[in-house]
Formats: C-alpha cells, sequence, structure tokens
C-alpha cells in the first residue's frame, strides 16, 4: 500500500538526504499548496517538481493564476483529463513540462484529438517540452468517434508521434 510522506519525512525515515529524495507533487487544489510545504521550502528544491492538474479553461484560469506565483524551482502542468480547448499561453513561463490526455472510463467525457495539437503548438511557441500521455477512452479525430479500450489509450498517443 502507498504511504504518503512529506520529502523530509522521507528522508528522516531512510536516513538519508533530503535532496536525494525525489517527489512530484500534483495537485489539483493548487491553492491549498502553500500550507502544505516544509519550513525550509524557500524557492522550492531541485529535486520536487510541482505539476498542477486542469482539465477545462475555467479551472486552467483559476488555478494556474495561483500556479504560476508559486515557489517552486520545477512546473509542470496536466491537462488529464482534458475536456475542452485550453488556452495556456499566459501560464506557461517557468513551465518545464505540459503534459495532456483523455479521460479512461465507459463514461469518459470525449477527448477532441484537435485540442491536443493546439495545446502543443502553445508548448513550442513558448519552447515548453509537450507530450501527449493518452487518449480518452471516446476520441473524436477529424469529427469521427472512436471507442478505445483503456488498454490502448497509451500507445494510440504515442503513435500521434508529436511529443516536443
Amino acid at each position: 500500500m502507498f504511504e504518503y510522506m512529506t520529502a523530509q519525512e522521507a528522508a528522516e525515515k531512510w536516513n538519508v538526504s533530503l535532496r536525494w529524495v525525489q517527489r512530484l507533487y500534483k495537485e489539483n487544489r493548487i491553492e491549498c499548496f502553500m500550507d502544505c510545504i516544509p519550513m525550509d521550502w524557500n524557492d522550492g528544491y531541485d529535486n520536487v517538481t510541482v505539476g498542477c492538474t486542469v482539465e477545462n479553461q475555467d479551472r486552467a484560469d483559476y488555478r494556474l493564476s495561483i500556479f504560476i506565483k508559486l515557489p517552486a524551482k520545477h512546473k509542470n502542468i496536466i491537462c488529464q483529463p482534458l475536456i475542452e480547448e485550453i488556452n495556456l499561453t499566459n501560464y506557461l513561463d517557468n513551465v518545464k513540462l505540459v503534459a495532456v490526455g483523455g479521460e479512461s472510463d465507459r463514461n469518459a467525457r470525449p477527448l477532441d484529438y484537435a485540442w491536443v495539437p493546439s495545446i502543443r503548438e502553445q508548448c513550442i511557441a513558448c519552447k515548453v517540452h509537450f507530450e501527449f500521455r493518452q487518449c480518452g477512452t471516446h476520441f473524436i479525430k477529424d469529427g469521427k468517434s472512436y471507442t478505445l479500450s483503456t488498454r490502448d489509450l497509451c500507445s494510440q498517443a504515442r503513435k500521434a508521434n508529436i511529443n516536443y
């Protein structure tokens, strides 16, 4: 079973330097982030990446307006599940990676492939890495709807060959 612990707790438990502890902090309640960081956080740790999830423009505008002000050395934006076209241009400064993916479930909301290269182009313009991680169970491409098996979602995204 997964046990959550802070980077400091992990370092103490494993008797290693805090800098050796690798941690990815992904949060869709980014407004709580400052309440969760250790006292010695300052502008972040070299070994910690902070990610913020967004699924539509409303959540992007709300969460990312907070996210861009947070003290962190490494920032990622995760658009998963992506449920509508999003403009991230105003939020890409100091972001290392934008990851995009659809929702997986028989009741999943559809992912329209047209949204994916739109975000990719925003990333290229700002020199931010881009990864298309998975199609959605309900996937729309060129106006045609597909229902994909969960086991094929990542491999189908890789076939697009659009990571930057």
